[in-house]
């Protein structure tokens, strides 16, 4: 969805407009995925190792 906010649209109109954008927007649900990767990798060690790549 498009938005289109000219310049010198109130504020309470552009908040009006973006609230609308967003509500519209589908609700995903990604709860469902909750503790269904299985891996031998411990996640905060690979993320650990992934940060200290860019050193």
């Amino acid at each position: 969805m498009i938005t289109i906010i000219k310049r010198g649209t109130p504020i309470e109109k552009m908040k009006q407009l973006l609230n609308e954008a967003f509500s519209k927007t589908p609700k995903k649900n990604i709860k469902k995925y909750a503790g269904v990767l299985k891996t031998d990798i411990d996640p905060l060690e690979y993320q650990k190792q992934m940060r200290n790549e860019w050193d």
